[in-house]
């Protein structure tokens, strides 16, 4: 059993259905890359595990706790973290404000919060050099960090994160890919919407395809990079190349 399980979710705005249907899952200690163009339904996969959309049909599952009609509160709490597209940050408050806030549910908690900043200014000392500065004045990477440290302030079991590379130049991608890596060698599982799929395919254990609302490939990270499809559609014809 998947420590994350979807099952014939089926999600709509108005009268329009964006997802036909599809089923996937997540293990204890693995990163799933969720592929395709835009449009696919990858956002709005992310945005009904959180709670943030209701789902018209199907079932949301996390460690044996159906989520479906659960409020995102509820959710966070049972131990999802969502690290949006756009990093979504409280521009005008502090770096160190903001994870304040990702840390709302503990936050008479006094002494463990304290606990959780330093460990985040730990594994991330660039933030740490930074805990007084506006977020929105960090750079472009410097952004992504807090808004997944932001994301680990209540540990969660897993993290979805949608888009993480987006506007970052390659090397500070890198440097992100590298980190969510990290997240899951110490225990946290990961759901990555991701349209650069070479570096996903690289860190990922598994995969999905998502093609307009419904599932059209899946398999291990090594058995889509060398499909010619994959391949053909995001990898521009050549396989993935492990580093």
């Amino acid at each position: 059993m998947g420590l994350l399980e979807i099952s014939d979710l089926h999600v709509s705005y108005g009268t329009v259905e964006v997802l036909h249907g599809i089923s996937l899952e997540v293990a204890e200690g693995e990163i799933v890359a969720l592929l395709g163009s835009n449009g696919a339904g990858k956002t709005t996969t992310l945005r009904a595990i959180s709670g943030l959309i209701r789902p018209r049909a199907g079932a949301i599952v996390l460690a044996g706790q159906q989520l479906t009609g659960l409020r995102a509160h509820q959710i966070v709490a049972l131990g999802l973290g969502h690290v949006p597209e756009g990093r979504r940050m409280f521009g005008a408050l502090t770096v160190e404000e903001n994870l304040r806030l990702g840390a709302y549910l503990i936050r008479r908690e006094s002494v463990v919060l304290e606990q959780r900043i330093a460990q985040v200014y730990e594994t991330f000392s660039r933030l740490g050099e930074r805990r007084s500065q506006l977020a929105g004045t960090l750079s472009g990477g410097e952004q992504q960090m807090l808004a997944i440290a932001r994301a680990l302030m209540l540990r969660p079991r897993i993290v979805v994160l949608d888009e993480p590379s987006m506007g970052l130049a390659p090397k500070l991608v890198r440097v992100i890919f590298g980190m969510i890596s990290d997240i899951c060698k110490a225990g946290t599982s990961v759901l990555l919407v991701e349209q650069n799929a070479r570096q996903a395919l690289r860190i990922a254990h598994r995969a999905y395809v998502l093609e307009s609302g419904r599932i059209a490939l899946a398999g291990s990270a090594h058995e889509l990079a060398q499909d010619n499809r994959v391949r053909a559609a995001y990898l521009g014809g050549s396989a993935v190349v492990p580093e």
